[in-house]
């Protein structure tokens, strides 16, 4: 089944939520605008704000309160996506043209900042202080996040923990808060919107993992971007860790750097799948998914809670 199929009730409301986020980027600035929209337009799975209405439904559901925890958070991964194109020096992005490419990376990183701030603007029309609390330490985090990114780049003697910790920050935390956020919006008990969020918070580990093992197993076309991206931007990610315990692939993986040619890249993708490294990496992640189905049990039963647990297998083990 096709992942907008699972959650095809929403399709209304999600339909609502796209033409919020078109409104929120528009700008006095017609660059400001014509940017943040490619961005847009370039599409993604809207993971974030379908995880926003489905933690809602636990509780009083009202769409007109819910899309601006929805928006605010897609504007927060919007923006995260256009800084994190500037620091890998990414041409692509979902098979388009990145914002830093078809302007520059000033233009980008305005644009960036621009997203930011108009989802801090669609926060402050939730009225929950804890809400505000929450959702400032994530920004804090992600932007910690991308910092350490930067710090990371080529660094190949980084462990397990460093790897983890910074996809926790890339990704992770904002599937977290989004199931959080969406419930407290609606005004669920705090057990249950915790709850949620370790939920949220496993499924985005086991999200980013699967992400890291497809830069190394799907095809240009199905990526968007040429295989092996991330390693040849310099981000060592959980394939790479595992297989570089393995000296020959260490020696071959360590020399590459932003003048690594594609032929290189492609015995190394290739080194690199002939070890175990995949296979650990897949077991990783599941490791996280089957967390976050445990922790789906102890939610109220019904239409939301298998739809989440379909959702979950489908990011968990999806080809691409």
């Amino acid at each position: 089944m096709k992942l907008n199929m699972m959650y095809s009730f929403l399709k209304a409301d999600i339909d609502l939520i796209e033409k919020e986020l078109e409104a929120a980027i528009e700008s006095h600035s017609p660059l400001l605008s014509e940017a943040s929209l490619h961005l847009l337009q370039a599409g993604g799975k809207r993971i974030r704000p379908v995880f926003v209405l489905l933690a809602a439904k636990f509780g009083e559901y009202d769409i007109h309160i819910t899309k601006n925890v929805a928006v605010a958070l897609e504007l927060i991964h919007m923006a995260s996506l256009v800084h994190d194109d500037v620091i890998d020096d990414a041409e692509l992005r979902r098979g388009k043209p990145t914002i830093k490419a078809k302007w520059d990376n000033r233009i980008a990183m305005y644009t960036g900042d621009y997203i930011f701030a108009k989802s801090l603007e669609y926060m402050t029309k939730i009225e929950h202080v804890e809400a505000h609390k929450i959702l400032a330490n994530t920004i804090v985090e992600v932007c910690i996040g991308e910092i350490e990114q930067i710090k990371d780049k080529y660094r190949y003697d980084q462990n397990l923990r460093d790897y983890l910790r910074r996809i926790k920050r890339k990704t992770a935390l904002l599937i977290a808060v989004s199931c959080q956020l969406g419930a407290i919006a609606s005004g669920v008990d705090e057990q249950i919107h915790k709850k949620l969020f370790l939920f949220g918070y496993y499924v985005g580990m086991s999200f980013q993992i699967t992400d890291d093992i497809l830069d190394f197993t799907s095809t240009e076309k199905e990526l968007g971007k040429p295989a092996g991206s991330d390693l040849l931007q310099g981000n060592v990610t959980l394939p790479v860790l595992y297989a570089m315990k393995n000296e020959e692939a260490r020696t071959r993986i360590t020399l590459v750097n932003e003048e690594t040619s594609k032929e290189e890249m492609l015995h190394i993708i290739e080194f690199i799948k002939s070890t175990d490294a995949i296979e650990k990496s897949h077991a990783l992640s599941q490791r996280y998914l089957d967390k976050a189905l445990h922790i789906l049990e102890g939610l109220p039963n019904g239409r939301t809670k298998k739809t989440f647990r379909d959702i979950a297998n489908y990011i968990g083990k999806r080809k691409y």
